[in-house]
């Protein structure tokens, strides 16, 4: 009797650390199929449809001006109030949704993984590029921003550290990533990480340049922003869109290295606790 060819053969992961990246290529469609649908359902039954992806940058960022700018008298090192803080919350925009998002992976998609199989890492990293696409919408709105003002305002100056655009978002991409799928994992057995997430990112916004320039921080305060590793990025995309902000080697490589130290202590905790986590929730 001739024995039947397998198609596809599914076998427990041998060890925690195991990390299967041809099957998550081979899922593509899937996370294709999980981006659509983080998007869609984003505005669905809504009368103004994607354009709060632009109403809600706009808005932010006229409170800052009013609050911020006029009220508190913050400093935006001579750039216009609305193009320094619309640069700050579109790029920390990009990150918070990721790192709040990433991080209710388990809990959201429960009922879908406990009745199909398919790679775990395809929900997290959906999560990313759908976040990508509203970042797009909202970066374009700012790119116009800084094409009008580098006209009519001589400190908004474009350079070509734009080019380090990409670089920026896959680290903060990965910052978002690691640190999401982490509390991800303790949430299954820690569910008030859920209520602590969502206001440690407000406080996690105010220790990073979204709202003033980091030089304007005090030097004596300064260390304690230099080790969160938003900042580097931040300064570096305001200079290289802006033309002011403060470039640092060292800081950017420290960024570096803990995005890669994140993102691999994340993935091996994931692992570890996906084999179990149905018997948690």
């Amino acid at each position: 009797m001739q024995q039947p060819q397998w198609t596809m053969i599914l076998r427990p992961r041998k060890a925690w650390y195991e990390i299967n990246l041809r099957e998550l290529w081979d899922y593509r469609d899937l996370i294709v199929l999980f981006v659509w649908r983080d998007f869609v359902s984003y505005y669905k039954q809504t009368v103004l449809g994607p354009v709060w992806f632009l109403i809600q940058p706009v808005l932010t960022t006229l409170t800052y001006v009013v609050i911020f700018g006029n009220i508190a008298h913050l400093s935006t090192n001579n750039v216009p109030q609305f193009l320094f803080y619309l640069a700050g919350t579109v790029l920390w925009g990009y990150f918070s949704s990721c790192l709040t998002k990433t991080a209710t992976t388990f809990i959201g998609n429960a009922p879908i993984f406990g009745k199909v199989y398919f790679p775990r890492l395809t929900a997290p990293i959906s999560v990313l590029i759908s976040n990508l696409i509203t970042f797009g919408i909202q970066f374009a709105l700012f790119v116009v921003g800084v094409i009008y003002y580098s006209q009519v305002n001589a400190y908004v100056r474009p350079n070509w550290f734009i080019l380090l655009t990409p670089l920026l978002l896959l680290i903060m991409a990965g910052q978002g990533l690691g640190l999401g799928i982490i509390i991800s994992s303790l949430t299954t057995a820690y569910r008030d990480l859920q209520m602590i997430v969502i206001f440690g990112v407000q406080l996690l916004m105010y220790a990073t340049p979204v709202i003033y320039p980091l030089s304007s921080v005090p030097e004596q305060y300064r260390w304690l922003l230099a080790l969160n590793p938003i900042t580097p990025l931040m300064e570096t995309f305001r200079y290289a869109f802006l033309g002011q902000g403060e470039l640092s080697l060292g800081m950017m490589i420290y960024s570096i290295i803990f995005t890669i130290v994140v993102v691999m202590a994340g993935v091996l905790m994931f692992n570890q606790v996906e084999n179990n986590f149905m018997d948690r929730v």
